[in-house]
């Protein structure tokens, strides 16, 4: 069974840390016999981390969760470069091998988009490719999503990521008319030949954890937690 699930998203503000909150519900809530942990593995400025400690019980530190930290909310090699600093990836892969080895499911959360750079070299659709860690791209729900998804489908490509499959997600409250007309599932899955594997609704408090754990239960797990080796 598949053991780490990495979440990325077309750009920011896309819906990404809803989603990995809602698999992080939906496991608390459903496998409550597992062990599971989640990382931010680069974090610049409040947000995510913060959350995950708010939300879960998580026997982790703050420094298992987000390994690396830097104060400006910017881009991790700009965010670094301020504070006279590098990009320590040999550090965040110590903590993520870590944290794999001692759980039995790891919800990582990417930054930015696919495309956001992780350092001067590298963005995070290349270390998706490198560590070999099965992905799923949230893309929101808006007009010019087809076109986002398959940019980024297509860089996933390029870069080798293992991407099981695309998530929708409702930034802002949307009709059923609005979903089948920006984000026809059917035309995104036959552009990118990539399933897609549901569509998050608009969540008036996405941290209602019960609500989370239930448009989670909505998802495609079958493909979700299908263990593919490449």
């Amino acid at each position: 069974m598949l053991n780490t699930l990495l979440i990325t998203a077309t750009d920011t503000e896309a819906g990404k840390t809803v989603l990995t909150t809602a698999l992080a519900a939906y496991w608390q809530k459903y496998y409550p016999q597992h062990s599971w942990g989640i990382m931010k593995p680069l974090q610049s400025g409040f947000g995510d981390s913060e959350l995950y400690q708010r939300l879960f019980t998580l026997n982790q530190s703050a420094a298992e969760i987000t390994p690396l930290y830097f104060q400006a909310p910017l881009a991790p090699p700009i965010a670094a470069a301020k504070e006279n600093r590098q990009v320590d990836l040999a550090l965040v892969w110590q903590a993520f091998s870590q944290l794999r080895s001692q759980r039995d499911f790891v919800l990582v959360e990417a930054l930015g988009g696919l495309g956001s750079p992780v350092t001067d070299e590298l963005t995070v659709a290349d270390l998706a490719g490198e560590w070999r860690l099965p992905t799923i791209l949230v893309v929101p729900v808006k007009l010019g999503a087809i076109a986002q998804a398959v940019a980024n489908v297509a860089l996933a490509r390029q870069t080798k990521v293992n991407l099981k499959g695309i998530v929708l997600n409702c930034v802002q409250p949307r009709t059923d008319a609005e979903i089948a007309d920006w984000t026809p599932s059917d035309l995104i899955q036959s552009l990118t030949n990539t399933p897609v594997l549901g569509c998050l609704p608009y969540l008036d408090n996405p941290e209602d954890l019960d609500k989370l754990a239930q448009v989670a239960s909505n998802l495609d797990w079958e493909r979700i937690t299908a263990d593919e080796r490449r």
